[in-house]
Formats: C-alpha cells, sequence, structure tokens
C-alpha cells in the first residue's frame, strides 16, 4: 500500500469514527479524490476487519455492538501488527507460556507485547502493569486479572504508549516478575532500542522494577539500533525470535549473554 493509499484510508476511518457511517459520495467529496479509488480503500479495510461495507458506503466496524472492541480504527496500528503476523503470533504464544500463576507482569506498549497480552486474557491470578492503554483496554475484560496503567501522556497517534515523569514515578513503587517488551531494533552489541526517547525512559524504568527482562521482537528488528537506548544486552535476560535470525545474529547474542528461544 502507498502512503498517499494509507493516508487516505486512515482519513476514511477517522471520518467514519466521528460519523459511524458514510456514503461512497460524501467520502469521495471529502477526500478529493475518485468513487474507485474509495471504493478499493473500502474493501481493503473490510478485509482488515475495520469497516463493514453498506449499499452505497460503508461503516465503521463493531458500530453499535454492546462489547467494546478495541482500537479498531486505529489503521496504523493494525498495519504495524500485520507486519509479521504469523511470526509475532508464534513468538507471544511462546512468551506467554512462560508466565506463571500469581506473577506481576509488565507489558511495555508495542505491537508484539500486545499478542503476548492477548495471549493471557483468559488466565487467572494474574497482576499486570503496562503503559499501553490500549493493553489495558483489552485485558480489562477479564475479572481474573488485575491490570493497572502506569498513567501518563499520550504524545503519539497510533502508539497508545503512556510516557512522561507520572509514567515513571509510578514504575518506583512496583517490583515485576517478568517484563515483556516490545523494541524497534535488538543488537548484540548496543541492546534494545526504540525511537522515541520519552518512550524509551519509562521502558528503561521498567527495567529497573522487573526480576526478568524478555525481549520479544521478530527478526527482522534484529541488528537494527534505533535512536533511543532501552537497555544493554547484559539487561537482557532472554530474547524470543522466529527463525528467520541468522546463525550469526544468535551467535553473537548468545556471546553477548542473551539467552536465545527461536520459535
Amino acid at each position: 500500500m502507498s502512503l498517499k493509499t494509507d493516508k487516505r484510508a486512515k482519513d476514511i476511518l477517522r471520518l467514519l469514527l466521528r460519523q459511524g457511517k458514510a456514503s461512497v459520495d460524501d467520502l469521495t467529496a471529502a477526500l478529493g479524490t475518485s468513487p474507485a479509488s474509495i471504493r478499493r480503500d473500502l474493501t481493503r479495510l473490510e478485509e482488515q476487519g475495520l469497516v463493514h461495507r453498506t449499499h452505497g458506503g460503508a461503516m465503521l466496524a463493531g458500530a453499535g455492538e454492546a462489547v467494546y472492541k478495541p482500537f479498531r480504527f486505529d489503521a496504523s496500528f493494525q498495519v504495524r501488527e500485520d507486519r509479521f503476523a504469523a511470526e509475532k503470533q508464534r513468538i507471544a504464544r511462546a512468551a506467554a507460556a512462560l508466565v506463571q500463576e500469581n506473577e506481576t507482569i509488565g507489558f511495555a506498549a508495542g505491537t508484539t507485547t500486545t499478542l503476548v497480552a492477548r495471549q493471557l486474557l483468559h488466565r487467572k491470578n494474574l497482576r499486570v502493569l503496562t503503559n499501553a492503554v490500549n493493553i489495558g483496554m483489552e485485558l480489562s475484560s477479564s475479572a481474573k486479572l488485575e491490570t493497572t496503567l502506569t498513567g501518563g501522556n499520550l504524545r503519539w497517534a497510533g502508539a497508545f504508549s503512556l510516557v512522561g515523569p507520572t509514567a515513571i514515578e509510578s514504575l518506583a513503587v512496583v517490583v515485576m516478575d517478568r517484563l515483556f517488551l516490545s523494541v524497534t531494533g535488538v543488537d548484540a552489541e548496543r541492546g534494545a532500542t526504540i525511537i522515541q526517547a520519552e518512550e524509551a525512559a519509562v521502558f528503561r524504568a521498567m527495567v529497573r522494577q522487573t526480576r526478568q527482562v524478555v525481549v520479544v521482537a521478530d527478526s527482522s528488528k534484529m541488528g537494527l539500533v534505533s535512536p533511543a537506548v532501552i537497555c544493554p544486552p547484559q539487561e537482557i535476560d532472554l530474547l524470543i525470535t522466529d527463525d528467520g535470525i541468522s546463525e550469526e545474529a544468535a551467535g553473537a547474542f548468545a556471546a553477548s549473554g542473551v539467552r536465545v528461544l527461536i520459535v
């Protein structure tokens, strides 16, 4: 999907979020494009489960339903979630299998950590702490989980990540058994990194307050280094990734003291 098409799809979803439904003619006029382009966009969005096509238009998926369906309208999150989807699902299942009853689990914001959290939805007697609004909302539907949000500021559309002093200060009074980290890059020399410095500061506070750091990252993230450091490799206890990781990369992590689980 081109950047222009992706932007138009987001604009359609925002308009449907405000109005609930719209005709092709309405969308054509609002976005200044052709009916054929709008119809193609609606077809793609319907395939992603984000909209329902109606006679002559579309409505937001889930509109009018009593059950809350978190953030279906956020195309950017959906796009990131769909990258390496099968690999991320395998990683999520392996990560969730580590969690034991009565543990306190931390989730840093991210698409892969969201998938891990979903694996815990039907578990019981777990305490969950996260700076991710979407994870908090998804897990709130379970009465068997005790879910706490850090608080803080929402700075970036589609990230759902709470950052700032409030988020950092709230973490000083908890100890987690294990923390699941999503990253934009993980390197055997530089460690775990992400793009935003403010988000990295919150993640570093989470790392300080946990007994085990588990990085969950598909193989496309291996060897990448983003501007903001979360933690050096020496602080990563376990890296869970898919079988696309090279032998060289896996060996480099092992040499840095990082245990690697390939799924």
